[in-house]
């Protein structure tokens, strides 16, 4: 009898026949659409509910706008601009939050960036834009570093760290901007302080933007399909043919959506025509940090790390210095957005709200999927929170309605998005 009950007894060995995902093992389109379908119902909703925010906010706002206005070509486009900043510092706080850790001071650290290019372009030191930016970026990298190493090394709590950096970095910022209170950037006088302006303000020709349009999408594509190619002629699992078709398509669209609508005329009074710098630089973070995170060993031990520390170390993950570095990209990253909002208002002052900046970075990455608890989140999440957030500013602003409101409907929109994380996880 006991033999009988030890064979009929479960074996907590033994691997789980259904341990590998349906999606993963999906052999069409129709088998892999059931199996998100599932895990969507399961609790694994991935980038459903901002997607879903999106488009409900983008509909509210067009319908109450005056005149539709909200999605004109030139409101649009102005929406993106405005999103750039959010877009960039959620991407930049996802770093931490992968860990399950927080930066508080990118604020004030963005704030430093955007000073030391708007100096370096000045006519005492004429420093090319570019060369401007780099300094900036190193700086920024520098703080992030102090950061890392004090939170790693002391084992002190990244909240305190960082909160202590928030105040440090806005005396700083104070400090730098000196008595005159502010420092400008034109797009008339010197070379430096044109391209540093022409970041936001500066446009792509239209016949460019559509060949460039072409290339992108060609070179995204082509990897798509012969990484899925390659791995269905070695017999790895891959995703189904429909499904890589339908993600190429996916990004054609939306890239023609985007230049079709940059390349519509916005001026009153004098024509403005074509994609800004700033969309293909926020591309370009966007797709240098996805790389890095999801097709990189870096990017799979951030993960292993934010879902567990401990195994991670007994893996063999050096986790001190890889927090260390995660800090150092947050900073520098908060210091290309830095860049962003110093070309946005044509120069930096004392009266930059680092803490409502933080904020909102925080809200944009949540909001946009990535997970408070670690473990959970992409490049791509920042993106779609700070559209989210790029789009409730902008609308509210269009209706005339004060910041509080802004703040209040903000708000809500992150306790909603920060109660779907909670539920799934049940």
């Amino acid at each position: 009898m006991l033999a009988v009950a030890a064979e009929d007894a479960l074996d907590l060995t033994a691997a789980d026949v259904e341990v590998i995902p349906p999606a993963i093992v999906a052999q069409s389109l129709g088998q892999y659409l059931r199996a998100w379908t599932a895990r969507v119902r399961g609790g694994d909703a991935g980038v459903l509910p901002v997607a879903i925010a999106l488009v409900a906010v983008f509909v509210v706002f067009t319908i109450v706008s005056k005149n539709h206005v909200f999605l004109s070509a030139g409101n649009l486009v102005n929406l993106f601009d405005q999103s750039a900043v959010f877009i960039v510092l959620a991407i930049a706080e996802g770093f931490v939050l992968l860990l399950g850790e927080i930066d508080l001071s990118i604020g004030y650290v963005a704030a430093i960036g955007g000073i030391v290019a708007a100096e370096l372009v000045q006519p005492q030191y004429n420093w090319p834009w570019w060369a401007a930016i780099i300094a900036a970026l190193v700086v920024c990298g520098a703080i992030g570093a102090i950061q890392g190493t004090i939170i790693t090394r002391l084992r002190m709590p990244a909240f305190i760290v960082t909160l202590a950096g928030y105040l440090m970095w806005f005396g700083v910022m104070i400090y730098m901007l000196g008595a005159a209170g502010g420092v400008g950037i034109t797009s008339t006088l010197w070379g430096g302080q044109v391209g540093l302006y022409g970041i936001v303000y500066s446009y792509i020709e239209p016949t460019i933007s559509w060949i460039g349009l072409v290339v992108v999408v060609g070179v995204l594509g082509a990897m798509m399909w012969r990484r899925d190619a390659g791995r269905r002629r070695n017999g790895l699992v891959a995703p189904p043919m429909g499904l890589t078709v339908a993600k190429i398509a996916f990004v054609a669209a939306a890239g023609i959506i985007v230049v079709a609508i940059c390349n519509l005329n916005r001026g009153s009074f004098l024509p403005i025509i074509g994609v800004p710098f700033v969309v293909p630089l926020v591309l370009v973070v966007l797709g240098a940090w996805t790389v890095l995170l999801e097709r990189m060993q870096f990017g799979r031990h951030i993960y292993a790390v934010g879902g567990n520390a401990e195994a991670a170390r007994r893996a063999g993950i050096n986790v001190p210095r890889l927090r260390t570095i995660c800090f150092i990209l947050c900073s520098m990253t908060a210091g290309i957005a830095g860049v962003i909002y110093c070309s946005t208002l044509g120069g930096m002052t004392t009266n930059i709200n680092g803490g409502q900046l933080v904020l909102y970075a925080v809200a944009a990455a949540v909001i946009g999927g990535t997970s408070l608890f670690g473990g959970r989140g992409r490049a791509i999440h920042g993106l779609l929170g700070g559209l989210v957030i790029g789009a409730i500013y902008n609308g509210l602003y269009l209706l005339g309605l004060e910041i509080q409101w802004q703040l209040i409907v903000t708000g809500l929109v992150l306790l909603a998005a920060v109660s779907v994380d909670s539920l799934s996880r049940k």
